[in-house]
């Protein structure tokens, strides 16, 4: 076994492999950019090299100095995580040359599996079924569309070098298929420096369904069952869970020896990953094998009680697998939601800056430490105080559960989402929630395509509901009487207008614009009882019950015997009476106010926020990398005016009407606030 192994890798999955090397025994080594000196992985690691300035091209990307660096700490091994250098055959070869151990498949395997042309040859030899198509790159944009008429629409572009979602395109018309391919190339050749685009047949209503395989270097290979990853956005899984819903048991069995048959015919040794497409008939496809670890193993480790990290680290020491196909066992069900950040009421956009607040829910089960238990696991790689930075990807967190069967796991999650309090930057917290409440998830009735059929115009804030909005309105009541009862007999009080604790109020939901909702409510105190109280909306009943301290966000009591998590603030800035709650995904802001009060703030003006629409704004954090627009220019509605970059993503601003640029108010290789202005029009 290693005495010490170095993490080329960065954020939640360089925490995730040394919290298993700890428990192994391993000293650890962490690599990190300038911009990531303080970072989590730094702390944790036994030893940590600087290895260059903020861009992941000049630091996670140089496979020299991460070399260097295992030499210079001597550590024996380097374990790639996922991203950055993972499926670099260029890089695992180097690490074998220089005398070290790569901590995953051979070079040959990466090379084999990574060009996903050789990779859809390679799994026809291996009998693994394929998806109909031409598997040779595509010249041009003629040639394109004569391969898609002969394949019949709807078809698929995608780079041969592709991942992430980038150098894919999907086209249902010759006119969609030859602008696609100009996109897929030049999105690859950016990306990855390679612009081969191959095309196979869509399946529509598709499943994304993978395999976890696991083989040593001797010859034994098993399949660790499958993981559910049909909820994506933008080709971008959003939820994983594990086993899949869909797939019978007949499906699964053949589907894994597939799996096993594919990484055998590439002598691969290591953790991986094949990649299939499942059409609604349960017929099955090949996709891709990803030779690294996935973002989504922890599902697999939880069903299973396997520590995958662990088994990536013994294989490549030199162990065999003591297992046979015939010991693993599937218990429970488990989920997965990636916790990112980016805003979902602003089209996902990147959100950056420092974490104000950062409380993941209590947990019961830990990375590192192999257990089927039920419970609740946090695998992140920031910390309250920290900074996101807009240099790299967005994930804040995964959030995992496990639970007995599919319904307790999404009971589980959503109890977890609504105890997960992050504050100074967005997440997509609200769609997760969202998304677990939809009968559709929750019945397991969803492809691929289910969040954009859903939300075809963008996720807003009306699309959150709440099965009960008059919970919130309750238990905003709550901690309105429960902070005055604490209030009353505090000397120093005006006379005459001493706190009071009268039990009739009206809650007024701001609904924006000048808008609010208001219901009548009455507070009713259970004698002997601190912490409960009967709080009637509209005369609707809430017996509520919290022990939590009332200047924490998250609270945690039960209403009507049923248990609740829910975030509670006070104040906000237009309203410091308000009180800011979320539960299961939703927002309010409500003000409670005794019934005089409230007939005098119904007098008061709505004050309109100021009209911005001269102005082009930024609608995110980030890098200013190209204008496109200069004083004076006459612009219609549709061009490109200035193009945006954060956390690897680049972001184009058009016009959305006929303009004419008066003044320029930002430059090229600026860094850019939410809503700082870009250019201003004339009117």
């Amino acid at each position: 076994m290693f005495k010490k192994i170095l993490i080329a890798n960065r954020g939640e999955i360089a925490c995730r492999v040394i919290a298993t090397a700890k428990r192994l025994g391993i000293a650890t080594v962490a690599v990190h950019s300038e911009a990531d000196a303080r970072a989590r992985h730094v702390e944790l690691a036994d030893e940590a090299v600087c290895i260059g300035p903020a861009p992941s091209r000049q630091s996670y990307l140089m496979a020299d100095k991460i070399i260097a660096a295992a030499k210079q700490t001597g550590a024996q091994a380097i374990h790639p995580g996922y991203g950055f250098l993972s499926e670099n055959e260029d890089f695992a070869r180097r690490v074998e040359e220089e005398g070290l151990v790569f901590i995953g498949p051979k070079h040959g395997a990466i090379a084999a599996m990574g060009d996903k042309i050789a990779s859809k040859k390679l799994a026809q030899q291996a009998g693994v079924s394929t998806i109909p198509g031409h598997n040779e790159p595509i010249l041009s944009a003629e040639e394109a569309v004569a391969i898609a008429q002969k394949i019949g629409y709807p078809v698929m572009l995608k780079a041969s070098a592709g991942g992430g979602g980038k150098g894919l395109r999907v086209a249902h018309n010759d006119k969609e298929c030859a602008e696609g391919l100009v996109s897929c190339r030049n999105e690859a050749a950016a990306s990855f420096g390679d612009d081969r685009v191959f095309m196979e047949k869509f399946i529509e209503q598709p499943r994304h369904i993978e395999i976890q395989v696991l083989a040593d270097g001797h010859g034994h290979t098993l399949y660790l069952w499958e993981r559910e990853c049909s909820i994506q956005r933008r080709h971008q899984k959003v939820i994983e869970e594990a086993p899949s819903p869909f797939i019978s048991e007949a499906t699964r069995k053949a589907m894994g020896e597939q799996a096993v048959a594919l990484a055998q015919a590439v002598g691969y040794q290591s953790a991986g990953t094949v990649e299939f497409v499942v059409g609604k008939d349960q017929g099955f496809y090949f996709l891709e094998m990803n030779t690294r670890l996935q973002v989504e193993h922890p599902v697999t480790e939880c069903i299973t009680g396997l520590d995958l990290v662990e088994w990536m680290i013994r294989i490549a020491a030199g162990e065999k697998l003591p297992l046979q196909q015939s010991d693993l066992k599937r218990e429970g069900w488990a989920i997965e939601c990636r916790i990112n950040a980016e805003d979902p009421f602003r089209n996902f956009l990147p959100s950056t800056g420092r974490l104000v607040r950062y409380q993941p829910p209590p947990t019961d089960l830990a990375q590192g430490q192999p257990s089927a238990g039920l419970g609740v696991r946090v695998d992140t790689g920031v910390f309250e105080g920290g900074e996101i930075p807009m240099h790299y990807d967005s994930m804040i967190a995964k959030l995992i559960v496990h639970g007995k069967d599919r319904a307790d796991a999404i009971a589980r999650m959503r109890g977890a989402l609504n105890g997960f309090v992050i504050r100074g930057i967005a997440s997509n917290i609200p769609f997760q929630a969202a998304l677990l409440a939809h009968p559709d998830f929750q019945s397991g009735n969803f492809d691929t395509g289910f969040i954009a059929r859903q939300w075809p115009s963008g996720f807003k804030a009306e699309s959150v509901t709440h099965d009960d909005p008059d919970f919130l309105v309750a238990l905003a009541a709550f901690v309105r009487r429960k902070t005055r009862e604490r209030a009353v007999g505090i000397s120093g009080q005006l006379p005459g207008h001493e706190v009071g604790l009268d039990n009739k109020a009206v809650a007024i939901t701001h609904l924006g614009e000048g808008n609010s909702l208001r219901q009548h409510v009455r507070v009713t105190e259970i004698a002997g009882r601190p912490g409960v109280a009967r709080i009637e909306v509209d005369g609707k009943g809430y017996d509520i019950e919290c022990h939590s301290r009332l200047i924490d966000v998250r609270l945690s009591g039960s209403v009507n015997g049923r248990p609740f998590v829910a975030q509670v603030e006070r104040g906000t800035a237009k309203n410091p009476l308000a009180f800011r709650l979320q539960h299961n995904g939703k927002s309010a802001e409500i003000t409670v106010l005794r019934p005089r009060h409230a007939e005098l703030q119904a007098l008061m003006p709505y004050k309109a926020p100021p009209d911005t629409s001269a102005f082009l704004l930024s609608p995110m954090p980030g890098l200013l990398v190209q204008l496109a627009a200069a004083v004076g220019q006459k612009v219609q509605a549709g061009e490109r005016l200035a193009v945006i970059e954060a956390m690897k993503m680049e972001n184009v601003l058009f016009a959305t009407q006929d303009v004419t640029v008066a003044e320029v108010l930002a430059k090229p290789g600026e860094s850019l606030s939410v809503d700082q202005p870009i250019l201003r029009f004339a009117r």
